[in-house]
């Protein structure tokens, strides 16, 4: 993270949010439940569900505007762009390609990539190391789900939990990196904890182990999120921000206690926002920044975890303010 190196730095953060905002008493004309126990079980109170018109692609395209502006860069200046997404309809072309048309971009280099809920951390962490690989000088990398096309809203457990939305980071070369490394892996015995799945030809749905997910969350995570902060050169003493995937109020606040950063800035963006899959860690990070509720050039602990079952996180110090 200090020494003379090249790597990476990150530039702009940008996010988009469907216009329609689902309350959780909206959800209680729906299937078997109410405020109380949605709040009490998950700390979600609203989420944002798109409409027909806003897709992967067009959440992801205005995730990106947002950052490049951030950024300060051209979209013409951009030479890869990664979209992470398990909710994509088409698979070719990809998401990405459609972005960098979209954004009117100068033929980068373009795929997606799909690792479920730290799918932003792992294709943060590729893009940092494509920039000091030299095979990139800018990127662009965007998280965007739509969950809601997914979700049985017969299924209290699961139709509580998902949302729709996007985030985006832009990184950009630098002799004194400040993005990375990034410590992944996986729990094979957890493979069909968080999923989406059916038969051909039935619709494919959102589901998981609600309780297995749970206890691994609470008992294992903080130990890999805490070699994510070695592996930067860091102690978490050093951390001023954390950010891990917005899956349950329940677990973000387990989670910063066991790395005692309650005292730091914790995003909790579930609460309003609910489960956005690969877009929660920019998502939630982006409104904090653009909020003004976050300080500049200051290192942030992301840490996703879910379907798959994979795990990711990489400590990124924040922008400098324009």
């Amino acid at each position: 993270m200090t020494g003379d190196r090249r790597g990476s730095q990150l530039l702009g953060l940008g996010h988009f949010q469907p216009e329609r905002i689902m309350t959780n008493e909206e959800l209680s004309l729906l299937v078997d439940t109410n405020d109380e126990w949605i709040t009490s079980r998950t700390g979600i109170r609203t989420r944002h569900i798109a409409s027909e018109t806003d897709t992967v692609t067009s959440m992801a395209i205005e995730a990106g505007r947002m950052a490049l502006a951030d950024a300060g860069v051209a979209a013409t200046d951009v030479d890869l762009v990664i979209v992470t997404s398990v909710t994509s309809h088409d698979r070719s072309p990809s998401s990405a390609g459609r972005v960098a048309v979209g954004l009117g971009m100068a033929g980068p280099g373009i795929f997606d990539l799909s690792a479920a809920c730290p799918g932003f951390e792992y294709a943060l962490g590729v893009a940092d190391m494509a920039i000091r690989a030299g095979s990139a000088t800018t990127a662009l990398v965007i998280g965007s789900e739509k969950l809601s096309e997914f979700t049985d809203y017969t299924d209290r457990s699961t139709c509580i939990l998902t949302a729709d939305g996007a985030g985006a980071f832009v990184l950009g070369a630098t002799d004194r990196p400040t993005v990375g490394p990034t410590v992944w892996g996986s729990v094979p015995h957890l493979l069909d904890g968080v999923r989406i799945d059916g038969a051909p030809g039935e619709p494919r749905y959102f589901a998981q182990e609600g309780r297995s997910v749970f206890r691994w969350a609470i008992t294992e995570a903080a130990g890999h999120a805490e070699r994510a902060v070695t592996a930067a050169g860091l102690t978490l003493a050093d951390i001023e921000i954390l950010v891990s995937h917005q899956a349950n109020l329940r677990i973000i606040e387990p989670l910063a206690e066991a790395l005692h950063l309650t005292d730091k800035i914790v995003i909790t963006d579930i609460v309003e926002s609910g489960n956005t899959s690969a877009a929660s860690v920019p998502l939630g990070l982006s409104k904090a920044w653009h909020r003004g509720d976050i300080p500049a050039d200051a290192p942030a602990l992301l840490f996703g975890f879910g379907g798959g079952f994979a795990y990711a996180g990489l400590v990124v110090h924040t922008p400098a303010r324009a």
